[in-house]
């Protein structure tokens, strides 16, 4: 039997793990949605970590594949923060074309301290600092950072800052998580669930796009809107946007092209084959020797233990043990 033609406004569900691109030509606006649900359970699993550490690096991992999966080149795209919180070092890279791996480090006594006196908000967990975001093409080329300080304000709305100071592109990030209670096979199981949405305002006039707070972007307001009153299609797409609840991002029954119509359905959204995103970490036993035959015998020596030389990825908590023999000198 010959498979039935799919009719016109029918289209297939990218379900958890996949990122969705999309545009909303109206509103002169694209972005990228996506759920994740198994890839992250599997990051989040193999380190144990307290709930609050895990749901603030669910959010970063989040906000890496967002942010990572626009690259149109072979390369990383790599998120760490370093702060003074219980919470000090977050780091998630996502790896063309969907490959991702993350972890945290943090102080348990710290957190607990700040957990038994409700601050547990992922602000409060980083405390102050910075959130460093790094495009990596490659050994044969410059790498790009740019730097935005922790204060104190959500991972939101540092996004937004790094979008405003760095790329001058009006952007919106809304991000969830949520630990979740499902059926399994002995009985009911907890799930980590996330979910985000990346919008941004790409007009075919550089002009329309222009912030009042961008270096030598100012303006009054008449100068920067009043010129463009068509420019109130990115202000309708913030309302738009602001109207989502956190579990309907991560919502495995809503799913993210039936939220995307929830949303823009009156203005016509579009969407496109998105990205497989995957738990996958990069380390491998050949890195790890190419790195130990760098050392010099006494830095060797200093590494050997019990006659062997035990290296652990931080990501994946893979072990790797070699025999100091391998790199006599």
């Amino acid at each position: 039997m010959s498979e039935r033609a799919a009719r016109l406004g029918e289209f297939g569900f990218a379900g958890d793990d996949h990122v969705v691109p999309f545009d909303v030509d109206a509103l002169d606006v694209r972005g990228r949605a996506v759920q994740v649900g198994t890839m992250l359970d599997r990051i989040l699993a193999r380190h144990d970590y307290p709930e609050p550490v895990a749901r603030l690096l669910a959010e970063v991992v989040v906000l890496t594949i967002l942010l990572g999966s626009s690259l149109k080149f072979d390369g990383k795209f790599i998120v760490q923060t370093r702060s003074e919180g219980p919470v000090d070092m977050l780091v998630t890279d996502f790896s063309t074309p969907g490959s991702v791996r993350a972890y945290a480090r943090f102080d348990e006594e710290r957190l607990n301290e700040a957990v038994a006196r409700g601050e547990n908000a992922p602000e409060q967990l980083l405390g102050e600092g910075v959130l460093a975001l790094t495009i990596d093409q490659g050994q044969y080329m410059q790498r790009y950072q740019g730097v935005v300080q922790l204060d104190g304000s959500t991972l939101e709305d540092v996004a937004r800052t790094y979008f405003r100071q760095s790329e001058q592109i009006p952007t919106e990030v809304r991000l969830g998580v949520a630990k979740m209670v499902v059926p399994g096979e002995n009985g009911n199981e907890e799930r980590w669930r996330a979910g985000g949405i990346l919008l941004q305002f790409l007009p075919a006039s550089p002009e329309r796009s222009r912030m009042t707070d961008l270096p030598g972007g100012d303006g009054d307001e008449d100068d920067i809107n009043g010129g463009h009153p068509e420019d109130n299609a990115w202000q309708e797409a913030l309302m738009l946007l602001g109207t989502v609840e956190a579990d309907e991002l991560l919502d495995p029954m809503v799913g993210t092209e039936r939220l995307l119509y929830r949303l823009f359905h009156e203005q016509g959204v579009r969407v496109y084959d998105g990205t497989n995103v995957v738990e996958e970490c990069s380390c491998s036993r050949e890195k790890i020797k190419a790195i130990l035959d760098g050392f010099t015998a006494e830095e060797i020596e200093e590494s050997t233990k019990d006659a062997t030389i035990s290296v652990s990825c931080e990501f994946c908590s893979t072990e790797y043990v070699f025999d100091p023999n391998e790199f006599e000198k």
